[in-house]
């Protein structure tokens, strides 16, 4: 055991994580060249074609150093803000932690969060300063800020290239000196932490663990603690670019455990396997639970495909167990799911992995946040709102409390201003105006979370020329003056549209939100009106025309009054269809409502 090292690498979002985990798989020989790819861990064509990293990755290498064999076990984590509990998961599995700083681009707001999570842990953290080739790079800059935040010696950090293979030896050899080998008892009943699952088709549930204590062999009889369920371990073994079959996985050694479980349900990441026969007494304490951010509603295209859809998000929810869903049923969507995210990244990318890997075509809602009501009657209880038209009836509301988070956003001091007029104009406060060093400020608001749900970070992104990075953390709920915008199409509310919005901005919300949908919706036979309103309040209103047929083309010459008889008859025809023409809302117009700012 004492030559097994288990450690993550940790950095905020492109800082080149995946580039410089293929540079260790090379410098390893743990791949072939024929298998050679770039952002080789990243396996999903999802993240191959936005160059991101959505899953944490495992592998396994050997590595001899000074004449001795060392196992290696490499977590490739993803940077962005969005996929934190992906990180969260991996730092419980590791004993140390690689954090990865970009010389061009120095410290950012997710490298600083990140770090935080490695330390509650009692990682150690080895920095490493990437992209030192680059015409841009200011390592002795970036060093100094590094020693700053981490409080270690300038020598520790060590410089590497992710793209050149350049200091790819010193961090294998930081890794083996600096990193403590896991620590626990091959000989105590078996306890393993399961940090991860993956659904395979033709052989059940894949679980990934890390053995605390004791072995797994192939062929015991296994149990899973939370669920107190006992299953065969079919096969065992360690995960390489393949897995790798053995007898069996000894304490301190990450590996895979295949048992048949066709159920979804059955495994539960955090949870602990030990020995049927002979059980732990003390199940590992798994990680925080997750908590979701933002809320939307996920609905089959077709109804008939409900229980499909929830065979898949049980699947996808083994895969990535940030994923929260209960089920709900909609007035003019049908049944679907209330579904819970930690961002609107993550909401998009399980948008598109229900498409791309499980074939269903489904329609997302307008996203929220939860809130809480307090009626008159019941001061005391919060009645919990997920979705708009939960919300009780206005007169019996005593007061509607929404989330608050602090927001940590790193950007240079030349776009200080822009930052903090988006930050305001979104109702957050200043609590903090921290000089990183006299280029590079820190800024601290208190905003309602509601606010950065939608295009928040992209215009972040706009006002500071790409050099803001945001951080976020919840604080609670506070009181706040809220309204319900409902959205009336031919007098019909369409409750999948409503919104919750803050008082001073509703007007001007209700009424950008009937212009977009004018230029979305469909001409139909008949005007359809399209209107805002609160309560029983119509606050805006825009009317997408009829489209009209020519029924006068075949009159030419002849009295007015033929031509009249036809139009006559033609709106009677009209108000006819309008009493009962059903309108059907396009898929872009719930997220149109998102890019109100466009």
């Amino acid at each position: 055991m004492k030559n097994i090292r288990n450690f993550c690498i940790i950095a905020h979002i492109d800082h080149g994580k995946s580039t410089l985990a293929d540079r260790l798989l090379d410098f390893t020989g743990s791949v072939t060249d024929r298998e050679k790819q770039d952002q080789l861990l990243d396996s999903m064509d999802l993240e191959r074609e936005r160059g991101i990293t959505i899953k944490s990755h495992a592998i396994q290498m050997d590595f001899e150093y000074k004449g001795e064999q060392y196992i290696l076990n490499l977590i490739d984590t993803p940077g962005h803000v969005d996929f934190s509990y992906e990180v969260s998961r991996s730092i419980a599995a590791c004993e140390g932690a690689l954090l990865i700083v970009d010389a061009a681009q120095s410290i950012q707001a997710q490298t600083i969060s990140n770090l935080y999570l490695a330390l509650e842990n009692d990682l150690e953290i080895i920095p490493v300063l990437n992209k030192v080739d680059l015409p841009s790079a200011n390592p002795e800059e970036v060093t100094d800020d590094i020693v700053e935040l981490l409080g270690c010696k300038p020598e520790d950090v060590i410089h590497a290239s992710g793209k050149t293979g350049f200091g790819v030896d010193n961090i294998l050899s930081a890794v083996i000196e600096r990193i403590p080998a896991p620590v626990g008892n091959v000989d105590e009943p078996l306890q393993a932490l399961v940090f991860d699952s993956v659904y395979n088709p033709f052989r059940g549930v894949e679980t990934y663990f890390r053995v605390i204590n004791g072995e797994i062999k192939k062929g015991q009889k296994i149990k899973f603690v939370a669920t107190g369920k006992s299953y065969f371990a079919d096969e065992v073994g360690t995960l390489k670019l393949s897995q790798v079959i053995k007898q069996s996985v000894k304490a301190g050694d990450v590996g895979y455990l295949i048992t048949g479980i066709k159920d979804a349900r059955e495994v539960k990441v955090g949870d602990t396997i030990t020995d049927s026969a002979n059980p732990t007494v003390n199940p590992i304490a798994g990680f925080e639970d997750v908590k979701p951010m933002v809320f939307a509603g996920i609905y089959p295209v077709d109804t008939d495909e409900f229980e499909e859809l929830r065979s898949s998000m049980e699947k996808l929810q083994l895969n990535d167990a940030s994923l929260v869903f209960a089920p709900e049923s909609s007035a003019a969507l049908g049944f679907g799911f209330r579904c819970g995210f930690l961002g609107m990244l993550h909401m998009e990318i399980i948008q598109e992995r229900l498409e791309r890997e499980f074939n269903m075509t489904v329609i997302t809602t307008v996203p929220n946040v939860s809130y809480h009501a307090f009626t008159r009657k019941d001061p005391d209880t919060p009645l919990i709102v997920n979705n708009p038209t939960d919300l009780p009836d206005p007169s019996s509301v005593d007061r509607v409390e929404e989330p608050y988070i602090k927001a940590t956003i790193i950007t240079k001091s030349d776009f200080v201003g822009n930052v903090m007029s988006l930050c305001i104009e979104k109702r957050g406060q200043i609590t903090n105006q921290n000089y990183l060093t006299p280029e590079r400020v820190e800024l601290s608001f208190d905003m309602p979370l509601a606010e950065i749900v939608f295009d928040f970070y992209d215009r972040l992104k706009t006002v500071s020329k790409g050099y803001a990075s945001f951080d976020y953390t919840p604080i609670g709920m506070r009181v706040s003056k809220l309204v319900r915008v409902d959205i009336l199409l031919n007098a019909q509310p369409v409750d999948a549209l409503s919104a919750l919005i803050h008082a001073d901005n509703a007007v001007h919300i209700g009424k950008k939100m009937c212009e977009k949908l004018k230029e979305l919706i469909p001409r139909q036979q008949f005007d359809i009106p399209i209107q805002a309103a609160i309560g029983a309040k119509i606050i805006s209103r825009e009317t997408t025309k009829a489209l009209r047929k020519d029924v006068t083309a075949k009159c030419y010459g002849g009295d007015i009054s033929r031509k009249r008889k036809l139009l006559e008859k033609q709106k009677k025809g009209k108000k006819r269809m309008r009493q009962v023409g059903n309108v059907e809302v396009p898929q872009e117009a719930f997220m149109a409502v998102l890019k109100l700012n466009d």
